[in-house]
């Protein structure tokens, strides 16, 4: 591929970065979420989208680098659906997510829990990830309305139940003392959101299970539908689902276990919330990126029927 500067030739609708490997894939998420994007003016959206425009039908200024045209293309893709090409929510951006998210973490990992402020966390930490997952939903198939709300009420159900019953079990667990307690009690959100996640990725594609998901040959044409790809890429989701929550919920409560036996943290608990912010923000911000970056969007996929292999991608998210 040429080389501008630093830049890669400029190509209308493709990642920036090489998808094949990790590190192209994380920088190009950490693109896709940077909150920077959430910032932009409407008279630089509407520049960016003429640029675009003129682009695509080679009527481009001249003196119009690389860069420009890559940045253009990043701010279209974090504000404007690519498919209704309608302006995503902010709050439901995936820009918007580590932003908007990280306060409803907090929340989920403040010590000392009642069951109503559980159930209330949780239901908010499932609203916002399923008008997140709607807002940016593939809308060239429509999904039925009906098949988020099943998917929605699944993790909702599964979240409470699982944290409201964890709780219950750690608060009669009469042996423990009260600080060992309420450090188990502080990892009870990770299970609790992994089998949710779980839930509604079952929920929402377990018909891909029996119907099968369109695969592409090496030119991207649809050359038929495969349940080994469906099967494939709902499981790679399903773990990309349970390794974004884990340094989440897991890496704060290890952190803040260990701050708050400092003396300085002692005498200065004011100091406490901000600091527990500060940490989850951290946390959340690098492994959002990271998580989604595991798997590739289209996965190959190889299938043997009698003597011929075929090729074949499948969307993993």
């Amino acid at each position: 591929m040429a080389e501008s500067g630093s830049y890669p030739a400029f190509q209308l609708g493709r990642p920036r970065y090489d998808q094949s490997s990790f590190l192209g894939r994380l920088r190009h998420f950490i693109d896709i979420i940077d909150p920077s994007t959430l910032f932009v003016s409407e008279k630089k959206l509407t520049g960016c989208i003429k640029l675009l425009d003129d682009y695509k039908r080679g009527m481009l200024p001249s003196g119009i680098s690389d860069h420009q045209l890559w940045e253009a293309q990043k701010v279209k893709q974090a504000i404007i659906h690519p498919d209704t090409g309608e302006k995503i929510f902010m709050p439901f951006r995936m820009s918007g997510y580590v932003p908007f998210g990280t306060p409803i973490v907090i929340g989920l990992l403040l010590p000392n829990q009642t069951v109503l402020s559980t159930i209330i966390w949780q239901w908010l930490n499932q609203s916002h990830n399923a008008c997140v997952n709607y807002a940016n939903r593939n809308a060239t198939k429509p999904t039925p309305t009906s098949k988020f709300l099943q998917g929605y009420v699944g993790a909702v159900t599964s979240a409470v139940s699982i944290a409201v019953g964890l709780n219950v079990l750690i608060q009669k667990a009469n042996k423990l003392s009260p600080a060992t307690r309420m450090i188990i009690q502080r990892f009870v959100p990770f299970p609790a959101v992994a089998c949710a996640n779980i839930c509604n990725v079952g929920l929402m594609r377990h018909n891909e299970l029996s119907e099968g998901v369109d695969v592409l040959d090496n030119n991207g044409n649809v050359v038929g539908s495969s349940k080994i790809a469906a099967r494939h890429a709902i499981m790679e989701t399903a773990f990309t689902r349970v390794v974004l929550p884990m340094p989440i919920f897991v890496l704060p409560p290890i952190i803040m276990s260990y701050l708050e036996r400092l003396r300085f943290l002692q005498s200065n608990r004011r100091l406490m919330l901000p600091i527990h912010s500060f940490v989850c923000l951290v946390t959340f911000g690098l492994s959002l990126p990271v998580a989604i970056s595991l798997f590739p969007q289209m996965s190959q996929v190889w299938q043997t029927l009698g003597s011929t292999a075929s090729s074949a991608a499948s969307r993993s998210d």
